[in-house]
């Protein structure tokens, strides 16, 4: 039994008083203290705010942001910081911007942090094994997938783009491979019919947000156990390059929408329209919608019904709705046909990845 001389200012007690045996019993809650870990937050894109927000309000100690160093940017080629460091430098945290994380003088300097744990959300950069063995309880990953599903770079348009009812975000252990570590925690969330890229990307985003805390707290606890990926089920998304939006006019419509709404902003949707002349217009899809229609369909030709700019698919129409023409802004479909005389005899040049 502790006397008040053991008792710590640093400790909450709970003090039971039984006055009849002169008797005090002290309890020791949990020190406040020794659940509140060092973090080390690495992150470059806008995908990892939320995570960030909710740490820098949590028991949690941010003590170091790492994220890729200022990049030109915008018509002027400018440097511009990420939006994690941004977030950093208005927190007033310091931020660590090495070139090659892997580095001895990188590892030293994230060393000299003694940091309990590392999140890492959207860093851009692959975490060598000296890296990842520098916490003490590791280096925790969100990931935009229920993995094991879409393990890679591209999770998000790789959900849109296989027609996923359902998606989420999850926390796990990073390991050496790729996304392949043990779950810690996952949100999910279901996918709209007509979910863009960007849509779900931030709704993916707030899900990491809300499950960021609890998984450090499940860990500093020793309450949560990470489980195994299971080997059922796995898929792995691609790095997007330009030609990842390029659209094969003989797939069905409703797989070219779905590419369309993956894609958007970058690379979108691509395609060239030929004229009956031989001038050629490189497009960029942007909004679209499918238009069944029965029947053996030439892909790649056009149709004009009631106004609309409609292409023949494998299956069924898909009727561009904004569209932005090589070296022009983007504009409503109908602006565009107002601009130019498109008749049956143009097409859609046929040429894809299938």
């Amino acid at each position: 039994m502790p006397s008040t001389a053991d008792l710590s200012p640093d400790q909450k007690w709970v003090v039971f008083v039984k006055p009849r045996h002169a008797l005090i019993v002290a309890i020791a809650l949990e020190d406040p203290v020794s659940s509140s870990l060092r973090v080390i937050f690495c992150g470059t894109g806008a995908f990892g705010l939320p995570a960030l927000d909710a740490l820098l309000t949590s028991p949690h100690q941010v003590t170091l942001i790492v994220t890729q160093p200022d990049r030109p940017a915008g018509r002027h080629r400018e440097l511009k910081g990420s939006p994690i460091k941004e977030r950093a430098l208005k927190a007033g945290i310091p931020v660590f911007q090495p070139e090659h994380l892997s580095r001895p003088e990188a590892v030293d300097r994230l060393r000299s942090e003694a940091a309990d744990v590392m999140v890492v959300v959207s860093y851009g950069q692959i975490l060598r094994a000296g890296v990842l063995a520098l916490p003490r309880l590791g280096c925790v990953n969100l990931h935009g997938s229920l993995l094991p599903r879409h393990r890679g770079a591209s999770p998000v348009q790789a959900a849109i783009l296989a027609g996923d009812e359902e998606s989420g975000t999850t926390s796990m252990i990073m390991d050496a491979g790729l996304d392949t570590g043990p779950i810690l925690m996952e949100a999910k969330v279901r996918i709209g019919s007509r979910e863009s890229a960007p849509e779900l990307h931030d709704r993916l985003a707030a899900a990491g947000g809300r499950i960021i805390v609890p998984t450090l707290d499940g860990l500093a606890s020793g309450n949560l156990s990470p489980r195994a990926q299971g080997a059922d089920g796995v898929t792995v998304c691609r790095t997007l390059t330009k030609e990842s939006g390029r659209i094969d006019w003989r797939k069905s419509a409703t797989e070219i929408d779905r590419l369309v709404r993956a894609m958007v902003p970058w690379p979108s949707a691509l395609s060239t329209l030929v004229q009956d002349d031989g001038e050629k217009i490189g497009l960029q899809v942007h909004d679209a919608m499918v238009v069944p229609a029965a029947g053996d369909l030439t892909p790649g030709s056009l149709r004009f019904e009631n106004g609309h700019f409609e292409v023949a698919c494998g299956s069924g129409y898909l009727r561009l709705l904004r569209l932005k023409p090589d070296g022009k802004n983007l504009m409503d479909a109908t602006a565009f046909l107002r601009g130019r005389r498109l008749t049956s005899n143009d097409r859609m040049a046929v040429e894809g990845n299938s």
